[in-house]
């Protein structure tokens, strides 16, 4: 039961961070005019809640990817 709740709240640590780095690189590009970004959305709040940062870094790719 411990280990459980450890791992929810790991997991929404995660989300949370990956979601305010999301919000971060969004308004960066926007300043630099890139015009590339990831949505903050349930899919990108699950990606980066499993995966973490790295999670975040495969959004841009694919966004960059889809860009090119």
């Amino acid at each position: 039961m411990k280990r459980r709740g450890s791992w929810q709240i790991n997991f929404i640590v995660r989300a949370l961070t990956g979601m305010g780095s999301i919000f971060l690189v969004n308004q960066w590009m926007n300043y630099r005019n890139i015009p590339v970004s990831v949505g903050l959305n349930v899919l990108s709040f699950f990606v980066s809640g499993c995966l973490g940062i790295p999670g975040v870094a495969m959004l841009y790719g694919i966004m960059f990817y889809q860009f090119m």
